[in-house]
């Protein structure tokens, strides 16, 4: 499941039973086991800890949550918090117009992978991509056309995609600012184990 929860002052998103990704999109959360995330921070919390996340102000977050696919062999994750700056940006394929910056460690124990993609104006995926994992996409910052199937899409900062698993897909940035997204998609797992 993947939402935007809107905060008033006062306003608690109490704990829950899916591992639980979230990224402060406006204003402060305190996080009773990381304390505060101010906007562009991000914290990941297992299936079944306790993670009450409260707002003083007005606060927005995008929010993930999913069942927990364990792995042979490997440990649960554990939770953590970050600040995407911290991020080191890799161009994807060599291109300095398109970094990436992944937020969840590249890890088996983890079971998805969220990223933040930022296109510089003009700049588009290489390829048309077609993928064996689900997608969900959340425009955090310009525009640009996103393809699903035979279908072209025009999408702006605030606009959410899912894209199942095997829709052709590809974007590309319009206007005169970058276009950022916040993407997440299924990691690590064979996707039959997830039926």
């Amino acid at each position: 499941m993947q939402y935007t929860a809107e905060f008033e002052a006062g306003g608690i998103l109490s704990s829950a039973t899916a591992q639980r990704f979230l990224y402060v999109l406006e204003g402060e959360l305190e996080c009773s086991s990381h304390g505060s995330l101010r906007t562009g921070d991000y914290a990941y919390f297992p299936e079944g800890g306790d993670q009450c996340v409260s707002a003083n102000g007005g606060a927005k977050a995008a929010v993930i949550e999913k069942p927990y696919l364990s792995l042979d062999g490997k440990s649960s994750p554990r939770s953590f918090a970050s600040c995407e700056a911290r991020i080191q940006p890799e161009p994807l394929m060599g291109d300095p117009d398109l970094e990436v910056r992944a937020l969840i460690p590249a890890d088996p124990c983890f079971d998805f992978a969220v990223n933040t993609m930022t296109y510089q104006p003009g700049a588009a995926l290489p390829m048309v991509e077609i993928h064996v994992m689900e997608h969900g996409l959340l425009m955090l910052e310009g525009g640009g056309i996103y393809r699903l199937n035979d279908c072209w899409y025009p999408v702006s900062a605030g606009d959410f995609i899912w894209m199942a698993p095997y829709c052709p897909q590809w974007f590309g940035a319009l206007g005169k600012r970058p276009a950022k997204y916040l993407i997440y998609k299924d990691w690590n797992r064979n996707p039959a184990a997830d039926t």
